[in-house]
């Protein structure tokens, strides 16, 4: 069966204060696809999410959304924001964030109803964070606060879910727990990372968007080296040992 589109961007370029940051862009995501974005620092890729997010208008080009196989006006979509942008002095607890990820499907002076309580109960427990659901964000370690943001990204059942660098303030032992957890999220919906890590996301990822301006799209994870050495300013190697991915910097000098 052939793979269903699910967002396709057209041509499409992005500008901020008359300086383009995105120019002609084309990519198409798949139903189940889990698509690796990568890219130097300032190179449109999260400018690139929050247009596929509708949270900032493209200057040319166009977007599409589909749903089994219909175009259609929007989709449903979950967004883990990138972890400096929260707020831990904020007075919310775990459940509140998860539960805030349903504010859409509540009905304007309404509260929200059982089965929505229910989907927020088996969220906070898939995420493994039972017994946590009155505690502040401010006492949870990032691997926790992690896991109650991608839960309230995943409780409106998204279509797809865009992860802006999940793995930033994490350890490496919590890193390995949270890409086994989005392996068994991706067979359900698509998945689109966005990450500097190289290496972590070439191990882990089925398809990779390389962002610098342009895009340049793979169906897999066969990245060329000299893209990464031209892009990234630096010669790079990549080894896989195990489950632990590496980037190797070969000897080099900067002017």
């Amino acid at each position: 069966m052939d793979k269903q589109p699910l967002i396709q961007l057209e041509q499409i370029s992005a500008a901020y204060e008359r300086k383009t940051v995105l120019e002609k862009v084309d990519l198409t995501v798949y139903e189940r696809d889990f698509l690796g974005v990568i890219g130097p620092n300032g190179g449109g890729k999260t400018t690139l999410m929050k247009i596929i997010l509708k949270l900032l208008p493209a200057t040319a080009g166009q977007i599409r959304y589909f749903h089994e196989g219909q175009e259609v006006p929007e989709i449903n979509m979950g967004y883990l924001p990138q972890y400096s942008s929260i707020d831990k002095k904020f007075p919310i607890s775990v459940y509140e964030v998860v539960l805030s990820g349903l504010h859409r499907e509540k009905p304007l002076f309404r509260s929200f109803n059982k089965e929505q309580h229910h989907k927020v109960e088996e969220v906070i427990a898939r995420m493994g964070l039972e017994g946590m659901e009155d505690r502040s964000i401010g006492q949870l370690s990032g691997g926790q606060l992690q896991r109650a943001l991608l839960g309230r990204a995943l409780v409106a059942n998204p279509q797809v879910v865009i992860l802006d660098e999940p793995n930033t303030y994490i350890d490496k032992r919590f890193e390995a727990k949270l890409y086994s957890l989005l392996e068994e999220i991706n067979r359900e919906r698509a998945i689109i990372l966005v990450s500097h890590d190289i290496g972590t996301v070439l191990q882990n990822v089925k398809s990779i968007a390389c962002v610098n301006g342009t895009l340049d799209y793979h169906p897999d994870t066969e990245v060329p080296a000299e893209w990464l050495e031209e892009h990234f300013g630096c010669p790079i190697d990549l080894l896989g040992h195990g489950n632990l991915p590496h980037r190797v910097l070969k000897q080099h000098h900067h002017p």
